[in-house]
């Protein structure tokens, strides 16, 4: 398995397994709407906003983590969002996910960011050193279905996660359905 952050000629491959594996687990109405969500942001979201993970085996894409900018006007600190990220049914359980998720911590350290939020399950995400965070410690930027899945990780500090102010996404994750 190999891991890359080269989405530009890969868009469409990327977007795929998001549509099975969401398929697979939330149906294929959810399916496709993540695939179009995964297309929307590869095609709009600006290169400094943005990091596209993807494992890949004989070069083709099994697996893909998504991170955007989440901006608090009023913290000084870089933080991005980890959403979505799927790995291919046939691939699940193989520790892709796990790799996708250390690659691109390690990127997003890379780049100077300080802390990653994400909004999902805190079996799979605690192994990759997320932790639950309550929405006075760090706004969501729309109103929570699952607020108990709003999750962080401090990059390069050791404290828990706690930011100042409102915070606001990338545009195509600006819709309440998702969150």
């Amino acid at each position: 398995m190999d891991i890359t952050t080269n989405h530009v000629d890969r868009k469409a491959e990327i977007a795929a397994p998001f549509a099975t594996s969401f398929g697979k687990s939330e149906g294929e109405d959810e399916g496709a709407v993540i695939k179009q969500l995964v297309s929307g942001m590869l095609g709009s979201v600006d290169a400094a906003d943005l990091l596209v993970v993807s494992a890949l085996d004989g070069g083709e894409v099994i697996g893909s983590v998504v991170f955007t900018r989440l901006r608090y006007p009023r913290d000084a600190r870089v933080v991005f969002l980890l959403s979505p990220m799927a790995v291919a049914p046939g691939w699940q359980g193989q520790g892709v996910g796990l790799a996708l998720l250390q690659g691109g911590l390690a990127q997003l350290r890379g780049r100077g960011v300080d802390v990653v939020l994400t909004y999902g399950d805190i079996g799979f995400y605690g192994r990759g050193g997320f932790v639950p965070v309550t929405q006075d410690a760090a706004a969501a930027p729309l109103p929570l279905s699952y607020p108990e899945g709003w999750l962080g990780r401090n990059l390069v500090r050791s404290d828990p996660v706690s930011l100042t102010g409102p915070s606001r996404c990338v545009a195509p994750l600006e819709k309440p359905e998702l969150w």
